[in-house]
């Protein structure tokens, strides 16, 4: 009992990387739909095995560290193969100009920062009721959000219609990853109202666009969170 009491956080975060995985590979394949199932299960894999761990009282330093390193594969290596996918069709020309490489490898800084920004995390003790910088599970909603949205619906087809965009769009990613901004995080350090209108802000908010959009609404939604943290930076500490 002892055992399974000690490693079951631990197995439900084998699960988000074996998710991760799957979902990886499929998305290479072209499969994008089993994509979104697979980041969707992993999403809520990585919330639980934390949840599970507290109820548990089963929290350990494998336990940290499994959680980074699944996360690596399932929201670092995902959107890095999201963007990469979505680049590979232009090959090697950007504006018009012949490169010597192409420039769909370019889509994987996403992954190099998603590395470097679950690093910094795991270092920073700061970050308990915040996150500095855009974290990875929201980074890949809205990078995949905007892929899933071309691919079922046409939305934000200009944004890939155009390598500049694209190219774009990973720099900026990559930068929020790291950067200082602090972003919400649903963890609550006061029940009192006036301490929690971040949270309330960005939960009606997202509803609101969900309703309103739907699938669309996905990677908008993750710029609203960024938004609605950046009108709220001097409340989140």
């Amino acid at each position: 009992m002892n055992f399974i009491k000690n490693n079951l956080a631990n197995a439900i975060t084998l699960g988000n990387l074996f998710s991760g995985c799957v979902g990886a590979i499929h998305l290479i394949l072209g499969d994008y739909q089993t994509t979104a199932i697979c980041i969707i299960l992993s999403l809520i894999l990585d919330f639980f095995d934390g949840f599970v761990a507290r109820a548990l009282k089963s929290n350990s330093n494998l336990g940290a560290q499994l959680d980074s390193l699944a996360d690596m594969v399932s929201f670092g290596l995902l959107p890095g193969l999201t963007l990469y996918a979505a680049l590979e069709p232009f090959g090697k020309i950007f504006l018009g100009t012949e490169l010597p490489f192409e420039i769909k490898y370019l889509g994987l800084f996403v992954t190099l920062f998603s590395c470097l920004r679950l690093a910094i995390f795991n270092l920073d003790e700061d970050q308990k009721y915040y996150f500095k910088g855009l974290n990875t599970p929201s980074n890949t909603i809205l990078i995949f959000g905007l892929y899933y949205a071309q691919k079922e619906s046409g939305g934000f087809t200009f944004l890939f219609e155009n390598s500049l965009f694209l190219l774009v769009l990973t720099a900026v990613c990559s930068w929020l990853l790291i950067s200082p901004i602090k972003m919400i995080a649903m963890k609550f350090k006061s029940m009192k109202l006036q301490d929690n209108y971040p949270k309330l802000a960005l939960l009606i908010g997202s509803v609101i666009i969900l309703t309103i959009f739907k699938t669309v609404g996905i990677p908008m939604v993750i710029i609203y969170y960024i938004l609605i943290s950046i009108i709220f930076q001097k409340q989140l500490k």
